[in-house]
C-alpha cells in the first residue's frame, strides 16, 4: 500500500489518461460501440446518449488528472471515478456478459484494477491521517 501512495501521482496520470479515451464515443458513437462492444445502437437518441456517455466518461478522466496535482481533491474524485467504474463493471455484469470476451471485458478488468487502486490508496492516506483532523495536504 506504501508503493501506491507514494506513486499515486502517476496512477492518477495514466488512470485519468485512459479513461479520457472514451471522448471518442463523443466523437464517433458508432465506431466507439462497435470497437468496445462488438457492437452498435442506431438512430438520434443513440447518438445523443453515446455521446453524452463519452464526453461524461472523459469528464471523470480529466478529474482524474486534475486529481493528480491536487492531492486535497483526491477523495471526491476517487469516489466519483470508482463508483463510475464500478457502476459500469455491474451493469455489464448483470445485463451484457455476452460483450465480456470483447475490449469490453478488457475495459472491466482494466477499470476494476483501477479501482482497488483508488481505494488502496483512500484507506492508505486515511490509516496515515491521525483521526478527526481534516487532510492538510
Amino acid at each position: 500500500m506504501k508503493w501506491v501512495v507514494a506513486n499515486f501521482r502517476w496512477i492518477m496520470l495514466v488512470s485519468g489518461a485512459l479513461t479520457c479515451t472514451m471522448l471518442y464515443a463523443a466523437i464517433a458513437p458508432r465506431a466507439a460501440l462497435r470497437s468496445t462492444f462488438g457492437d452498435t445502437l442506431e438512430g438520434p437518441i443513440a447518438q445523443i446518449i453515446v455521446r453524452n456517455w463519452g464526453a461524461l466518461i472523459a469528464l471523470v478522466g480529466a478529474m482524474l488528472i486534475y486529481g493528480a496535482f491536487n492531492p486535497t481533491a483526491r477523495p471526491l474524485i476517487l469516489t466519483v471515478a470508482g463508483l463510475s467504474k464500478v457502476t459500469f463493471a455491474g451493469l455489464v455484469l448483470a445485463y451484457g456478459t455476452q460483450y465480456l470476451g470483447g475490449r469490453a471485458g478488457l475495459a472491466i478488468v482494466v477499470d476494476l484494477v483501477m479501482v482497488a487502486l483508488f481505494v488502496s490508496y483512500l484507506f492508505g492516506v486515511c490509516r496515515g491521517r491521525p483521526s478527526g483532523r481534516a487532510d492538510s495536504r
